[in-house]
């Protein structure tokens, strides 16, 4: 098997696919109205066609969930966690981020048992996303 896309399930689909093309520079591969009336798109980060986001929102809302914005406490929740992006700097990316005032959940740390550069930041639905620098070459490599 090989990853295709990550489905988020969002209240409010404008708001949610405008988040995504103006905070991470994501592009609109295609959108359409499915089932029960919900509206979709397919959207693909700026220079990685494998990285596909399905935003799915509108019709009946979505059954409400605990928030993620606090990092340490979301890992008491069931269900999706987060989606992670790898990214050259996650200092960097960080303040790209926060110049397009985009939420910072977790400031920068260190995992050092997978050799890897960890921050978090939450959608406007407190959905959480994770960035990753790998800090070696000799890191584990992971799936």
């Amino acid at each position: 098997m090989k990853a295709s896309l990550f489905c988020l399930r969002v209240p409010e689909y404008e708001v949610a696919k405008n988040w995504f093309i103006d905070k991470l520079d994501f592009r609109l591969v295609i959108e359409w109205l499915g089932p029960v009336g919900v509206k979709m798109a397919y959207l693909a980060a700026a220079d990685d066609d494998r990285c596909i986001i399905e935003v799915v929102g509108d019709g009946d809302p979505p059954t409400p969930r605990a928030s993620t914005r606090d990092l340490l406490a979301s890992f008491g929740n069931a269900g999706f966690h987060q989606f992670c992006f790898t990214v050259p700097s996650v200092v960097k990316t960080l303040s790209i981020l926060r110049d397009r005032d985009v939420e910072v959940v977790a400031e920068p740390f260190e995992v050092p048992e997978i050799g890897r550069r960890i921050a978090s930041f939450a959608d406007p639905f407190g959905n959480l996303f994770e960035l990753e620098e790998i800090l070696k070459s000799d890191s584990p490599s992971l799936p």
